[in-house]
């Protein structure tokens, strides 16, 4: 159901008992609070200002809070983790002095609900707490929230009065004020010192209304956190999940702002966007918090709605995540000011008045959970204790996933799954499934019936048809397809089962060589190994057929890619080979086999003309106005974070007068437009010798560009005459909003080394490309049938299947590599990151 109604701006200030006349926040008197605590300091007596006055940055936070921590015994503050910025990420617990002498006690019994929940009665949840998580601006740029989970630790901290006391008794109140202190660093930085303070200006054509490139949003790498919560690839969310999970709540809530015309969101979402995992009484739940919601803004006349805009459909966001963890999350979307105050066409929006209305929401949150407090207990209870009949209900006991041939890509799915309370455990037996051959050692088994069951489902399952055709975010997110892993559904898990996992790999240790070592392409983090041995000056050579060694006695195969190094070299001395060799293999986990001659018993010699010396690549990114922050932070974080390769961020619309000679490889995701100037600059980089490779959208600018000769294939227009107000819905429903496609992916060209011949993708557009001309350039192109999961329209997959996916070709001395899809996807596509590393390694030798 949706309700209307209009805000009017409240003015003056609440007088505070023992505090001086300090406003709380335009007027706005918490109900039920008589007074407040002088010897807990407001947040102008720490930060010298009211809160609503300016952006608090993270280091002003985090000030105040260990303030309140400091004066209160309702109050515990912890530090969860840091950033990549080095922010520190804390989280205060709130509750009565009685519940913080037994908080330990507390936590366990809440804990049994989901470790126990047979041996949990209804009498015991009559007297137990809540457990209520408030999640703060996820996104740093969306700024009102931060400042509510200020007002809200005062006002918990300070409070007199029935309403305060009943929340301390009955619940334990998780507040982590930022989730996102990189991004908020950048937007109040930015926000703060674009403002004239005496005389704020409405207009959103000034600086301060418009953050530059990349914004805020993101994290340091330029990722969106709130897509996180199931990829768990990033520190604020690691950090995040085991304050989670450490308590398991009842109730998340998450506190975002959208478009300044909008108004005021909270959930329930679209109700035929819900993931069907999710149980229906995690809905009623959500609507029956809703309606205190509601009372809370009738109370002021306060614009709002539920139930459109937004869904409950990924799991990956922080107010679905609790769907499928027996909790109930809930999204909070306040029209965003900006800055101080912006011009709407309702009137004028106040920065005070964003933060208002997101600490009424704090506190309608807490009053919902009271009011529900046994029903929320019992239905975290309840959903625990129907995962054996979850698991009974499935397709399939359990899966089995191969390490054979990745092993570093298991261990990180593996520790991946066990970030969610997700067991896993050694294949005890061999096993066929699908034709596949799995073995004991080189697979490893989840099964179904865990207390973690629902999860489980919808983190492995194959799902291609839906209620809705229209998603908020991704239609699918298979895990062992992200991670690049053969696996299968087993419907029977008996005898499978060996010993526990836990995501760490076996040491890499090896033989000395006295000619030459060998080291297989395909583990995932062997780029890194290389890089650290081209870093070093060491020369390494890349095999580009097939060979056998005499490897201890016994012949080994090498496959295509196998990078060659050897042991008497012209600039580095054996030793320092032998001891670059041993770091490879004892932090990088790569096997790197000893070689006595150059001499092959299969295949051509290592001295061969089938090897070429490899240079180490120089690579840029292109970033700024004009380029999605999200694309250049997945290649980035791929490359510097994880590679331990330095990346250049370059200025898109610099190139034209950028020195690009001192790169080998210039990487392009989301890309819209360029000034001619620079384009040519680019063009002619390439044809002197430079690799571009363009992912995603960018690959249909470069086709459309001259750079590769690469048709788009158009749809057949539809002259359907399709109602007004269906509009919106038609055309949605032909967006590939994220979906899993396989490619065939020829392995004998070098961006192919160290793959399958059928590697799954994750696809976000609709650019389909024709086979392109000469044969030898399609490197990847979608099988004949390529949905393995997600949302495609019947018309959009009957164009995809045949097309390209991958592309490759000479461009003058240089080469150009379009993919289609976006092989870092949200830094968890750990199956594709090889085809980007490839491009960048041995994009000069084809």
């Amino acid at each position: 159901m949706i309700r209307l109604f209009f805000s009017f701006c409240l003015a003056g200030c609440l007088a505070l008992a023992g505090v001086a006349q300090t406003p709380l926040i335009q007027g706005y008197a918490a109900p039920g609070t008589t007074s407040y605590d002088a010897s807990v300091p407001t947040p102008f007596e720490v930060l010298g200002y009211s809160i609503g006055e300016r952006h608090t940055r993270p280091d002003e936070v985090v000030r105040y809070f260990e303030a309140v921590a400091a004066a209160s015994d309702r109050v515990t503050l912890a530090q969860h983790g840091r950033t990549y910025g080095h922010r520190p990420l804390i989280h205060a617990t709130v509750t009565s002095s009685t519940n913080h002498a037994r908080l330990e006690s507390i936590r366990h019994a809440n804990l049994r609900l989901s470790d126990d929940p047979n041996g949990v009665s209804d009498g015991e949840m009559s007297g137990m707490p809540a457990v209520v998580y408030l999640g703060y601006s996820v996104h740093g740029n969306e700024a009102s929230g931060t400042e509510a989970a200020v007002l809200t630790i005062y006002h918990l901290a300070a409070g007199q009065g029935e309403a305060v006391d009943d929340v301390l008794h009955n619940a334990v109140v998780i507040i982590d004020p930022m989730l996102n202190p990189d991004g908020r660093d950048r937007f109040t930085d930015w926000a703060n010192n674009y403002r004239s303070p005496p005389a704020p200006t409405q207009d959103q054509q000034d600086r301060e209304h418009n953050e530059g490139w990349p914004g805020g949003r993101t994290n340091h790498y330029f990722f969106d956190l709130n897509r996180d919560w199931l990829p768990a690839q990033f520190p604020e969310s690691q950090g995040r999940l085991e304050v989670y999970h450490n308590w398991r709540p009842q109730y998340f809530a998450d506190f975002h702002e959208m478009g300044s015309e909008a108004t005021f969101f909270f959930q329930p979402g679209i109700p035929s966007r819900t993931n069907p995992n999710t149980p229906d009484e995690n809905q009623r739940l959500a609507g029956a918090i809703a309606e205190h919601h509601a009372a809370a803004f009738d109370d002021v006349g306060q614009l709002y709605y539920s139930e459109e805009s937004f869904d409950d459909f990924y799991y990956g966001k922080g107010s679905t995540y609790p769907d499928v963890n027996g909790a109930v999350g809930i999204l909070f979307e306040q029209a965003s000011s900006r800055a101080l105050e912006r011009s709407t066409s309702y009137g004028t929006l106040t920065y005070a008045t964003t933060v208002r209305n997101q600490f009424m929401a704090s506190l309608s949150s807490l009053e919902g959970v009271l009011a529900n407090r046994e029903a929320l207990l019992r239905f975290q209870r309840d959903t625990y204790r129907d995962a054996p009949n979850v698991a009974r209900r499935a397709d399939a006991e359990g899966y089995v996933v191969a390490i054979e041939r990745y092993p570093q890509r298991a261990a990180e799915l593996v520790s991946t799954l066990g970030r969610h309370r997700i067991h896993t455990f050694e294949l005890a037996r061999s096993i066929e499934v699908d034709d596949i051959r799995f073995e004991p050692g080189e697979a490893f088994v989840v099964p179904l019936d865990q207390p973690q069951a629902q999860l489980i489902k919808a983190m492995f399952e194959e799902v291609t048809t839906f209620e809705d055709s229209l998603f908020y975010d991704v239609s699918a997110w298979t895990f062992p397809y992200a991670f690049g892993l053969a696996y299968a559904e087993l419907s029977n898990i008996n005898g499978l089962q060996g010993q526990r996992l836990d995501g760490t790999e076996q040491p890499i240790s090896g033989r000395q060589a006295s000619y030459a070592y060998v080291m297989p392409w395909g583990h995932y983090y062997a780029p890194r190994a290389l890089y650290r041995l081209q870093d070093a000056g060491i020369m390494t050579r890349l095999s580009n057929e097939a060979f056998e060694a005499s490897v201890g006695g016994a012949r080994r195969s090498f496959e295509r890619g196998a990078i060659i190094i050897p042991v008497q070299q012209v600039n580095v001395d054996q030793e320092t080979v032998h001891r670059l060799v041993e770091e490879v293999r004892a932090e990088d986990g790569i096997e790197v086999v000893a070689l006595s001659t150059g001499l092959t018993p299969g295949g051509p010699d290592l001295g061969g003309s089938s090897s070429r010396t490899l240079e180490k690549p120089s690579v840029a990114i292109l970033s700024g106005e004009g380029t999605s922050s999200y694309r250049v932070g997945e290649a980035w974080h791929l490359l510097s974070q994880r590679m331990h390769i330095p990346a250049s961020l370059i200025e898109k619309n610099d190139v034209g007068r950028l020195d690009l000679s001192r790169y080998t490889t210039i990487v392009a995701g989301g890309l819209w437009g360029m000034e001619e100037a620079d384009k040519e600059a680019l063009l002619s980089w390439v044809r002197e010798g430079g690799t571009f490779v363009a992912t995603g959208q960018a690959a249909g600018w470069a086709s459309e560009n001259g750079f590769l000769e690469a048709e788009q294939d158009e749809p057949e227009p539809d002259s359907t005459r399709i109602p007004y107000a269906d509009q919106d819905e038609a055309s949605g429903a032909q967006q590939i909003g994220g979906a899993i496609f396989e490619i065939d992916l020829d392995i004998t060209h070098p961006l192919g080394f160290g793959h399958p011949n059928r590697v799954a993708v994750f696809k976000t557009n609709t650019l389909f490309f024709e086979n392109v001309v000469p044969t030898g350039n399609d490197v990847g192109v979608y099988t004949t049938d390529p949905l393995l999961s997600g949302y495609i329209s019947d018309e959009n997959l009957e164009r995809l299947g045949g097309k390209s996916a991958i592309m490759a070709a000479r461009q003058g001395r240089g080469r150009v590599v379009l993919m289609d899809f976006d092989p870092s996807f949200r830094a968890f596509w750990y199956g594709t990151d090889g085809l980007l590393l490839n491009a960048v390694f041995f994009g000069g030798t084809f």
